[in-house]
């Protein structure tokens, strides 16, 4: 049996770029054990300076709308300027078994084998926003590896894919031309997080469905809230399998940055730090909760008499809080 590496080892490896130590950091982070849970918050501290300095992109999606295919190309175009891309792909969890197919490095065949880049496949584990409990984690741990562009392929596109928008700089919207409704699925809610809306496989520009699609997201852009008042939402056409559109995103990438540096991504990931620090004491706390044994007893035996009808779930849960709230009132 290998030795585990420390974080005292993990951390030196992961700055040098090695791609097996940044895979084992990352499953160190997504352990749930306890010991690796304290492992990961030292190896998260020990490389906290070296995050931060790169582009965080999110792409989301309907269903069949060409996201991976789009990172592939995507990927490679940014490697051939001179970058280093890791993807951080999340699947989406069985509900009966937890598992989920991992399938994101077969559906990216030529990213997946560049050396100047990192496809980590995680499971969304159940969690909300179309993204993995600890996809923020595994981004820190990336730019410390010195990947300068991180990209976050969503589940899937819907009400809570918004969660997203709230760890990246730069939020992408994939969309079809030819689906019949172009904005059918597509939420106000993610409508107003977005930065750039992509219309993918439009082989070509000129082909009326993908104009009279291209126009009506405009018009919804415009009746919505902007994101920012600091940049207008364009509406590209894309060809990702023909590589055709690309240079209008990376000129609009460039434009959104450039933009950003006047203080956008600075109060966005202030904004994104607080929220995370929010997020995790809520989960620490409901686990610390949860440890506590007559809590559990009371929560087996509420949830029997809900499942027996015999109770109303809200009385149920305000008889639970009620008890830990006396509890608490007692310490």
């Amino acid at each position: 049996m290998k030795r585990r590496l420390t974080p005292n080892e993990l951390a030196p490896a992961i700055r040098r770029g090695e791609r097996r130590a940044l895979a084992k950091g990352i499953s160190l982070v997504e352990s749930s054990r306890a010991q690796d849970r304290a492992d990961a918050h030292r190896l998260l501290d020990m490389l906290r300076g070296d995050g931060g300095k790169a582009r965080r992109i999110g792409v989301s999606g309907v269903p069949g709308v060409g996201k991976s295919t789009f990172i592939d190309v995507f990927g490679i175009s940014v490697i051939e300027k001179g970058g280093k891309v890791a993807v951080l792909s999340i699947d989406p969890s069985s509900e009966r078994t937890g598992g989920s197919i991992l399938g994101d490095k077969t559906r990216m065949p030529v990213l997946a084998r560049h050396e100047n880049a990192f496809i980590r496949p995680t499971p969304s584990g159940g969690a909300l926003g179309g993204v993995a409990r600890t996809t923020r984690e595994s981004m820190l741990l990336c730019e410390a590896a010195g990947y300068d562009t991180i990209i976050i392929e969503t589940v899937g596109v819907g009400q809570s894919e918004v969660a997203a928008a709230r760890m990246v700089d730069c939020f992408l919207l994939l969309c079809l031309a030819n689906a019949g409704d172009e904005l059918q699925g597509i939420k106000r809610g993610i409508m107003e997080v977005i930065d750039i809306v992509i219309i993918n496989k439009v082989d070509d520009p000129k082909d009326p469905a993908a104009r009279r699609a291209r126009q009506q997201l405009l018009t919804a852009l415009h009746m919505l809230q902007a994101n920012s008042d600091e940049w207008t939402v364009p509406v590209l056409l894309c060809s990702a399998l023909r590589r055709q559109g690309l240079d209008a995103v990376h000129e609009q990438l460039d434009n959104f940055f450039a933009q950003a540096r006047r203080g956008l991504i600075d109060a966005r990931r202030r904004v994104q730090a607080t929220q995370w620090f929010n997020d995790l004491l809520k989960t620490e706390i409901l686990e610390v909760l949860l440890e506590d044994a007559g809590l559990q007893a009371q929560w087996q035996t509420r949830e029997q008499a809900v499942r027996e009808g015999v109770i109303s779930p809200h009385a149920a849960v305000e008889a639970i809080v009620e008890e830990l709230r006396e509890k608490l009132n007692r310490h």
